[in-house]
């Protein structure tokens, strides 16, 4: 990244390049500009749409895939894929109504690019409400401490994960056979403490954050993604090789489980924050609507299958992670290793949008000779902040989920319909348009209260059973 580009003033705006657009975004609230009328630029040097889709599958793709057979269970075999279809359909939604409000700014203000908080911003300005008006900057700040809050929490989250696979691979080394019984016992041999892992970890985290740009970063991105490809190609074809009876397992479960699964389907979710800097660093910004749709796609066809086909390999005995119910053996140790190396690149990707937010203002109050160097302290001491924050809070997995709860409802389900109406009020909306946006931010207020709750109860309640070596948690 460029010292130019650090000192910007215009730091939220995710790009270099001072080229305007021209041509309209017709359509409205109809939904996406029309490619040929709507002439977006994007970088020269921007990404391509196949590293863009790598790169949004890499920000959606995390631990809470693991956890999503627990939440099955939690709602059911039949009520919960419903579910998940529908927070799919949803989530994706709401990823489209925040491009298709950006792309309106742009063209209504002549500027190339916007992100959420600006988008938010300009979104404010355009209510009817004199008072909003006049407090609008409040919204880019809102959705930048959201979004510093919401990724920084994923990072903190990477910490536990990568730290308590590593220790459990460890402890188990000296007894891993290439026996893949399911029922063999390993014998745990004592090892160091999960916290000096986090340790270990983070000189390389904190190397793999030295990397600025995304196109470098797709490269990294791409082995993550078949790592945890492959990985996940040994997990599906152990779970369906033992599918139980369905009839077994009811359709819904007691209603008061159903906020666990809630709670667990938005934090999968968790990709928005990642939307607008990925549009605005391709090299054809026009392209994106439909590399959107595609890769929410996969992801959801994902989520759906391994949860669906998780709980009915293993029914009530499912963990919190369903990689603590495969066997003791080199085979499936090494499945933990490699979906571990896809969450270590992942920490980039979600690091990338914090580290835009707060940095380039710091950067832009020292002189151009201490730039470079005050860009890289910190953003080691960012990264040393999550660190810290997985070292000193025991029940992480908790904590987090309490902050991803408020944070992800907010940036993913209510601020986007909001922002719909705010944007279009004044040009007129059909009411039905109107209804939607209020149903799916309740919907979102729903999510949030619930799993607000439910982690404050997680909270006070005995801490986390450790089951394998491996402390249960779920992003």
């Amino acid at each position: 990244m460029s010292t130019r580009r650090l000192r910007s003033e215009d730091y939220n705006d995710y790009s270099s390049t001072d080229v305007t657009p021209e041509g309209s975004p017709p359509g409205g609230v109809n939904g996406f500009a029309h490619p040929g009328s709507y002439q977006r630029f994007g970088e020269t040097n921007g990404t391509t749409w196949y590293q863009t889709l790598i790169h949004l599958l890499k920000g959606n793709i995390g631990t809470g895939l693991l956890g999503l057979p627990l939440a099955v269970k939690n709602a059911g075999i039949l009520l919960g894929p419903l579910s998940l279809v529908v927070m799919g359909v949803v989530a994706v939604h709401c990823m489209g109504i925040l491009v298709k409000c950006a792309h309106h700014f742009c063209y209504r203000f002549q500027k190339q690019f916007l992100d959420y908080g600006g988008t938010v911003m300009y979104g404010l300005e355009s209510t009817p409400i004199s008072w909003v008006r006049t407090h609008a900057v409040w919204g880019r700040r809102i959705v930048g401490l959201f979004l510093i809050v919401t990724q920084l929490g994923f990072c903190c989250v990477y910490f536990v994960f990568l730290a308590d696979n590593l220790k459990q691979v460890i402890s188990t080394a000296n007894g891993t056979t290439n026996d893949c019984s399911p029922n063999k016992t390993v014998t745990m041999t004592p090892t160091m403490d999960s916290r000096l892992y986090m340790l270990s970890i983070l000189p390389f985290v904190v190397l793999l954050t030295f990397i600025q740009n995304l196109k470098v970063l797709s490269v990294f991105s791409m082995l993550a993604n078949v790592a945890m490809f492959v990985s996940l190609v040994v997990i599906y074809q152990y779970i369906v090789r033992g599918i139980s009876d369905p009839s077994n397992l009811p359709l819904a479960a007691a209603w008061k489980t159903y906020p666990l699964f809630f709670g667990t389907a938005i934090f999968a979710f968790e990709g928005i924050g990642v939307v607008l800097p990925l549009e605005n660093k391709m090299k054809n910004p026009r392209q994106f609507p439909v590399i959107l749709y595609v890769g929410m796609t996969i992801v959801t066809i994902l989520y759906i299958s391994l949860s669906v086909l998780g709980y009915l390999r293993f029914g009530a005995d499912i963990q919190a992670s369903i990689t603590l119910n495969l066997p003791n053996c080199w085979l499936y140790q090494a499945v933990k290793l490699l979906f571990s190396f896809g969450i270590f690149f992942t920490y980039a990707v979600q690091f990338y949008v914090p580290a835009e937010i707060i940095i380039p203002p710091l950067v832009a109050r020292v002189s151009e000779r201490w730039g470079w160097l005050v860009n890289m302290l910190l953003r080691v001491a960012l990264v040393s902040v999550t660190c810290v924050l997985a070292i000193l809070i025991p029940r992480l997995d908790i904590v987090i989920s309490l902050v991803g709860s408020i944070s992800s409802s907010a940036l993913a389900l209510i601020f986007p319909p909001l922002l719909e109406i705010a944007t279009y009020y004044t040009e007129g909306m059909h009411p039905l348009v109107i209804t939607k946006d209020v149903i799916i931010s309740v919907f979102g207020f729903v999510g949030f209260v619930v799993g607000t709750y439910e982690a404050l109860v997680e909270l006070i309640a005995p801490a986390t059973t450790v089951v394998n070596g491996t402390s249960v948690m779920v992003q």
